[in-house]
């Protein structure tokens, strides 16, 4: 069900909710895209408006984050469950091994999404990884490169693309080129590329049920998290405030 919340909408889906959904897409004919807004996304939608008009036209648009399941609550309209992109990609991934689907892996550094299809491919036997590769820093820029981006990925036909090269980068690039790059569901799952690679680890489950991820990120990378989290993130309480009777 997609209902209204704060300065965008969802749907409000369970985890098992939200397969059932990707499977359908896969099979409805078009090109279809996922985003997964947590605070940071909430904060940027306020001011960009690109990204803004990514999500007006997104399919499938699932919640990011325990805050946001927290405020949620305060409005008497909860969300049903946290359905972050590192969670949500190995189900995706789990299903398509069952489904016989093809994904393709873009992001991290160099040599990682291969190594993250490898470990993928021990976690799921059946998982057809079709390719992997890691663009160069400011690709999205490079004419070039978009270009060689595109020609891989249409030769291979994956059915599933995940995209790993941060918000709001992913999602735009997903957006700006989806008809070219004529993928059944693309999706951005930020980090979850490297956490797959085991280059990062991911907090532990008690953390992430505590919604306390952010703060082991931010005690793994304080100088690049600081700003992020302590800074633009503390944005949201203004975005409570202004939101809450058009909510």
């Amino acid at each position: 069900m997609r209902m209204r919340f704060l300065n965008t909408e969802i749907d409000n889906l369970s985890m098992e909710e939200a397969l059932v959904r990707i499977d359908a897409l896969i099979r409805n004919g078009r090109y279809n895209y996922v985003v997964t807004p947590n605070v940071d996304h909430i904060v940027k939608l306020e001011k960009d408006q690109e990204l803004r008009e990514v999500y007006n036209n997104a399919d499938l648009i699932l919640v990011d984050g325990m805050p946001l399941v927290w405020i949620s609550k305060l409005n008497k309209e909860p969300i049903k469950e946290k359905i972050s992109g590192s969670d949500f990609f190995p189900e995706v991934c789990k299903l398509s091994s069952n489904k016989g689907y093809k994904v393709f892996l873009l992001g991290a550094a160099e040599g990682v999404a291969d190594r993250a299809a490898k470990n993928l491919q021990v976690k799921y036997p059946k998982l057809n990884i079709v390719g992997a590769y890691s663009p160069s820093f400011g690709f999205e820029k490079k004419e070039d490169e978009v270009k060689k981006i595109i020609k891989i990925i249409n030769e291979v036909k994956p059915d599933i693309l995940a995209v790993g090269v941060g918000a709001p980068k992913q999602e735009k690039f997903i957006y700006n080129y989806l008809s070219d790059l004529k993928v059944p569901v693309s999706l951005g799952i930020g980090a979850t590329i490297d956490f797959e690679a085991g280059n990062i680890k991911r907090a532990p489950r008690w953390m992430q049920k505590s919604g306390l991820e952010w703060f082991y990120r931010l005690s793994k990378e304080p100088k690049r998290m600081f700003k992020r989290y302590l800074v633009d993130d503390m944005k949201i309480i203004s975005i409570i405030i202004k939101y809450r009777k058009k909510w």
